[in-house]
């Protein structure tokens, strides 16, 4: 079993999409960074690592015991036993992971890249670790409007991430509201020039062709539109005043 010490790590907890379990360059200062002072570090196939990046499923029985209580974290001048914890990557990806107890990959940090060079130059000659695991029984993932494709969010900042997740959830929201007059008004605030055409959709088309059109990329119009369909919604005002004020390392 090879080790790292001294890892830092940004923990992103009960995430099942890779895209937001953010690179070094994306940490910010109000982020809770915390040091493994040793961690296992295993080197895996691609369809493993990209199961344990991109889901919540449960890990490999094998893996869970190989690391059981190998991994210490570093706290106020302590050193604290982990249960499942564990620094994985397929020699291309590479990511930090805490079950907290659990089976399944709850917390997911990447390295800082010094350490990540360190532990690709430990892994290269490696043998890739095979873990009894059945790919045909993991059910296809299902992306959906809360959990968006990954092409989606391709190229995006962390902050364009959270807020574009956020317009997201308002559309649901609006989607559920089955209300077609409002459907229909947000749909013109997005595209003017398309009133008259707008103005003859039901509810099911005016929703849909309104997602088709705000859904790839994010621009100052994603920005604007997003900020005005949220007015008057505290919760989600509160999560867009959260995203303004952080600030990155």
């Amino acid at each position: 079993m090879m080790y790292l010490h001294d890892v830092w790590v940004n923990w992103f907890e009960g995430e099942e999409n890779g895209y937001n379990v953010c690179h070094f360059h994306e940490w910010r200062k109000d982020d809770s960074v915390e040091l493994l002072d040793q961690v296992p570090l295993l080197k895996i196939d691609s369809v493993l690592y990209n199961y344990i990046e991109n889901d919540l499923s449960e890990l490999p029985q094998q893996l869970l015991d190989d690391i059981y209580q190998k991994a210490f974290l570093r706290k106020n001048h302590e050193r604290c036993q982990l249960d499942y914890c564990f620094v994985v990557s397929d020699g291309v990806g590479i990511l930090a992971v805490d079950t907290i107890g659990y089976n399944i990959p709850i917390r997911k940090s990447r390295l800082i890249p010094r350490q990540e060079q360190l532990a690709f130059d430990m892994l290269e000659s490696q043998e890739v670790q095979i873990y009894s695991f059945q790919p045909s029984s993991i059910s296809k993932k299902e992306f959906h409007i809360l959990s968006p494709k990954p092409e989606l969010m391709n190229g995006l900042t962390r902050k364009e991430r959270q807020l574009k997740q956020l317009l997201f959830m308002a559309l649901d929201q609006l989607y559920t509201s089955k209300n077609t007059a409002e459907i229909r008004y947000w749909f013109t605030e997005w595209s003017p020039d398309l009133y008259e055409y707008i103005q003859m959709l039901d509810m099911e088309e005016a929703w849909q062709q309104l997602f088709e059109n705000v859904k790839y990329g994010w621009t100052s119009k994603h920005e604007q539109f997003c900020e005005n369909l949220i007015k008057g919604q505290p919760f989600f005002e509160k999560l867009w005043d959260m995203e303004q004020g952080h600030k990155v390392n």
